[in-house]
């Protein structure tokens, strides 16, 4: 048995390949529903190598980066991508964050990889994108966003597309490490690390930058703009939120290219400016959007908003409440910042509504209406966020009656909690009394008799019951009868 056993293991290492058949075809042998996967014929430490030509390599010694501070899913994709044979990096926001001793938000990587080849070494992904396709790849809860290494835009037979104005509206065309540090926006964000040597590459220096608390454009600040007006607001953002400056010929055209900005679709606005006032550095964004003159037709209304005593008192406090709530690790609601932002151009035009003789609640809708529409011209607030920003303003004119039941039914209304907060910032402001939000504090923290008790009185006239008129010709039956 044990010579039958030993026979079996051998003849199998020795197994002779199959016959080949006529026609000279070897037999088919079922194939994978998915793709294989062609890696690449150089090993990740070659083309590391070729990598760091052109880079400055700073060693782990120098720049003290802990890796342990990566995610799991970061660290699975980057081993996963250099296993195959491709290169890839922690870049951008996330390398800049480890080395100002910040914790990363995210963490991003880029790779030599095409989004297909990325797409077939992970199979919980997906390639989304239509102006440079990325690859999402999924570990748990975690989404890494992987992106192939960018080329420039400017070549004749890639898949791009330049506005008359030069700005970028399709980018698929792959380069180079070299070519997709030339392509990134700023110097500190334009360092890779590798999790693997413990090594970072910086093709800008911009890790000296970093180190100088400066924030530097990589290339004309004038052409860079252009290509991508975003970067403007961008550049105000993480001067803010990092504390550093702005280089001076990185600020210089800001202001006379401003207007650049008209022409960047509402929705990449919004989505900018969400990340600008939920940064937990709002205050300084908003100063820093005055110094550089952004704010004007951003929220078509903040400037204005901004130069009424009240209005601004009111609007500071709201965005030291959302850094308050930010930095705490709190969330923060979109809907309340832009309620806040937008509501004293709203009280003008519901104020315009009712001298026209509206009533008091059409003329409010009419104002909430015409507020939002003007400020979708420039920026895509979501419907999501807007339905409830007029839920918010819709209930602030029921605070001020306290009076029979109608207090009890607002204690009950789902957006009471944001509502009530949004009148605690009027009162603050000044805008109210305070005496209605201390009443409100202790009637929603009273109980029983209590709440009844602080009710005032109903002086509110009372409405007619309207009595129910017989129609001419009818006429009582027993009256007919006789």
């Amino acid at each position: 048995m044990i010579k039958r056993l030993f026979a079996k293991i051998f003849k199998t290492k020795n197994a002779k390949p199959e016959p080949i058949k006529a026609g000279g075809a070897r037999p088919k042998h079922p194939q994978s529903s998915r793709p294989p996967l062609s890696t690449k014929k150089t090993t990740h430490r070659s083309n590391h190598a070729a990598s760091t030509k052109g880079a400055v390599v700073i060693e782990h010694h120098a720049h003290k980066i802990d890796r342990n501070l990566l995610s799991s899913g970061a660290h699975r994709t980057i081993e996963g991508l250099q296993k195959a044979g491709f290169e890839a990096y922690i870049v951008g926001g996330a390398v800049r964050d480890l080395l100002l001793n910040r914790i990363p938000k995210d963490f991003d990587i880029a790779t030599d990889a095409t989004p297909e080849e990325v797409n077939r070494v992970f199979r919980r992904s997906r390639i989304i994108g239509r102006r440079f396709r990325l690859v999402h790849v999924l570990f748990g809860d975690e989404t890494l966003e992987v992106s192939t290494f960018r080329g420039s835009h400017l070549e004749a037979d890639g898949d791009s597309k330049v506005t008359d104005s030069g700005r970028i509206i399709r980018d698929n065309v792959f380069g180079s490490i070299v070519d997709d540090a030339l392509r990134r926006d700023f110097t500190a964000n334009a360092l890779y690390y590798d999790p693997s040597s413990q090594q970072v590459l910086d093709f800008h220096q911009g890790y000296t930058d970093i180190k100088a608390g400066v924030l530097r454009m990589i290339g004309k600040p004038e052409t860079r703009y252009a290509e991508d007006p975003v970067r403007m607001l961008r550049v105000v953002r993480l001067s803010a939120k990092l504390g550093l400056k702005i280089e001076p010929s990185t600020q210089a055209p800001i202001a006379k290219m401003a207007d650049l900005l008209q022409d960047v679709p509402p929705s990449r606005l919004f989505d900018e400016m969400l990340k600008l006032f939920l940064s937990g550095h709002a205050i300084e964004s908003v100063s820093a959007l005055r110094e550089q003159h952004l704010h004007h037709g951003l929220l078509p209304m903040l400037d204005v908003v901004l130069e009424q005593p009240m209005g601004e008192r009111f609007v500071m406090l709201a965005l030291k409440n959302t850094d308050d709530r930010v930095l705490s690790g709190k969330s923060a609601n979109p809907s309340f910042l832009f309620a806040t932002l937008l509501w004293h151009e709203m009280l003008a035009a519901w104020e315009i509504y009712k001298a026209e003789g509206h009533h008091l609640t059409p003329a409010l809708h009419m104002a909430m209406n015409e507020v939002i529409a003007t400020q979708a011209e420039k920026l895509a607030i979501h419907n999501r966020y807007t339905a409830t920003m007029k839920e918010i303003w819709g209930l602030q004119p029921r605070f001020e009656q306290r009076a029979g039941k109608r207090p009890f039914g607002l204690l009950t209304h789902p957006r009471y909690r944001a509502a009530y907060d949004f009148l605690l910032l009027r009162c603050e402001s000044g805008e109210l009394p305070m005496e209605i939000g201390e009443w409100w504090t202790a009637f929603a923290n009273a109980e029983g008799d209590t709440r009844a008790e602080m009710l005032q009185a109903d002086t509110a006239p009372k409405k007619r019951r309207k009595r129910n008129r017989k129609k001419p010709g009818n006429t009582d039956v027993s009256a007919a009868k006789e």
